[in-house]
């Protein structure tokens, strides 16, 4: 008797042992990069501020999924070593939520809730901005050539590209469809660097635009009617539908969104697509987003190259839309100041903000928020017709 309590005590002792995560092996050190990685982003994101709304979920759900020996509780048993997504058995929390990521179902809410939140009006009042919009896309397609040069394949190519538009949702969506291998570094990569704008754009403001430029006031924007700002979401739909499908999932969800908003005869639902379920896929996105932040995954060459290319990308985007409106302040005779050109990328509202910013350094009482909206509001629609471009080609 006394023996066999003897062996089940070892027995219990050594299954508490193999369950801890500090006894695992194999490459148990990539977890802990992975760790320390998270720790610097929660950091940016309580301490620094950098998109916490977007960071902090990522960071956490990287935390979470890197703690050794967690990732079997959390996302599930593999049934063999190809670790993907359907060959999973006991099936955990982060499973589930990556369900919404796997079937691309939360990109397109989030456009939805984008929709809802964004006004138009500074678009459809100054249409010449969707220029600026368009310039900013320069990035997605120096990153398609850049990653094409590096031995990626056509379609891995065109997901990395996507970072190129700053535009986190469509970045996941694109990835998914045409290199899910690659969605965790490309959403990482996406979400990371808009939430590094400040960083990344105000160098690049100050050194492509002179001080007389920056202190360039610009008019006053004409009133948008209300017929105007609901006709806008369904002609774009109808155009771009008819034109380019491919984008339709992404174009449809934040023109409903943005339809609900300006409409004014569904406050319930508007409200709750801008808040509650705006909030809840937010949160979801980005913890599932984090979790496939696996150590073994994500510290490869390859991770590596396609952070490059997407810090290029985001930095060309930016160069494109300044230099987009630069020409244009030179063909108007300076009606135009140049720092809205920054906005052009896909990161609403922060690059709107940061022109905003960046003026006001210079001329305390120069406001270019809503001039700056309009080139930011055309870099959504750019970034979604960017997506369904590639996804036409490449898909």
């Amino acid at each position: 008797m006394q023996n066999n309590l003897l062996i089940d005590f070892g027995k219990i002792f050594s299954d508490l042992w193999h369950s801890m995560g500090i006894s695992q092996g194999g490459d148990v050190w990539k977890n802990y990069i992975m760790l320390a990685i998270s720790f610097v982003l929660m950091f940016l994101a309580i301490v620094k501020k950098f998109e916490p709304m977007l960071l902090l979920p990522i960071a956490f759900g990287m935390f979470l999924i890197n703690i050794p020996g967690a990732e079997k509780i959390l996302w599930g048993t593999y049934t063999d070593e190809a670790h993907t997504y359907d060959l999973v058995t006991d099936r955990g929390l982060l499973w589930y939520l990556y369900y919404g990521v796997d079937k691309v179902i939360y990109p397109p809410l989030i456009f939805l809730g984008i929709g809802a939140m964004t006004d138009f009006g500074p678009l459809i009042a100054n249409p010449k901005s969707m220029l600026i919009g368009a310039g900013a896309q320069l990035g997605i397609f120096i990153a398609l050539f850049g990653a094409i040069l590096l031995g990626f394949s056509g379609a891995e190519a065109a997901a990395i590209a996507i970072i190129g538009g700053a535009d986190g949702p469509t970045a996941l969506y694109v990835a998914k469809m045409l290199a899910e291998n690659l969605v965790p570094t490309i959403a990482i990569a996406a979400y990371s660097y808009m939430a590094l704008i400040p960083v990344i754009q105000k160098p690049l403001m100050r050194l492509l635009t002179t001080k007389k430029e920056r202190m360039i006031r610009m008019k006053p924007l004409r009133q948008v009617s209300k017929a105007e700002k609901i006709m806008f979401p369904v002609i774009v739909t109808l155009v771009v539908g008819l034109l380019l499908p491919d984008a339709i999932p992404l174009l449809g969800m934040l023109m409903l969104g943005n339809l609900f908003r300006e409409s004014g005869v569904v406050e319930r639902l508007s409200s709750q697509a801008q808040n509650g379920l705006m909030n809840t896929v937010t949160i979801f996105l980005g913890i599932a987003v984090g979790c496939k932040a696996k150590g073994d995954i994500f510290l490869t060459p390859q991770t590596l190259y396609i952070l490059l290319i997407g810090v290029v990308a985001f930095v060309c985007g930016t160069i494109g839309g300044l230099l987009t409106a630069k020409l244009m302040c030179k063909l108007t005779h300076g009606q135009i100041n140049p720092l809205i050109g920054s906005a052009g990328v896909s990161a609403v509202p922060m690059a709107a903000r940061i022109s905003e910013d960046v003026g006001r350094e210079y001329d305390p009482s120069n406001h270019l928020l809503m001039h700056a909206m309009g080139p930011n509001v055309a870099g959504v629609i750019g970034s979604a017709l960017g997506a369904g471009i590639l996804l036409a080609c490449f898909g």
